[in-house]
């Protein structure tokens, strides 16, 4: 009990100091302009896009991996954002010294890939599965 007195007060006093220096500082309003923006961001553009895409998916019999391929997409392009939005190349070249948008889309690629060979093998072993005798998959289960 003591030690989540201790961490809410500890947070409360950052929270504090936080909006004390983002008040002084005189950047309320670009903090504001951000946070709205990111609002109708998320709100506008990603959350359709992702309910859209879910809806696609929803008949198809491997839904999950699909799903499970998209976010893991998804995540490699929020992680790289950055540095593929960055405009022009950087003053110091050891800063980001390889091709970052050639490896984003290499990573991609390895994705679509890993996930297409997982589908494939699950559909050979599950059609592998239909064509053995009954017998034999009585014996299996035993």
């Amino acid at each position: 009990m003591r030690a989540r007195l201790v961490t809410g007060a500890v947070g409360l006093t950052l929270m504090g100091v936080g909006a004390s220096l983002l008040v002084s500082g005189g950047q309320l309003r670009d903090v504001a302009l951000w946070l709205a923006g990111a609002i109708v961001l998320h709100d506008g553009i990603i959350a359709p896009v992702v309910l859209g895409i879910g809806l696609l998916l929803a008949g198809l019999p491997a839904r999950g991996m699909l799903r499970g391929a998209l976010i893991t997409a998804g995540c490699l392009t929020f992680v790289a954002l950055p540095v593929l939005l960055r405009p022009g190349a950087p003053t110091n070249p050891s800063a980001l010294p390889l091709d970052y948008p050639r490896n984003w889309l290499l990573t991609l690629a390895a994705v679509a890939v890993l996930t297409a060979a997982v589908g494939g093998g699950r559909w050979l072993w599950r059609r592998r599965a239909r064509l053995r005798p009954r017998w034999h998959r009585r014996r299996l289960r035993r």
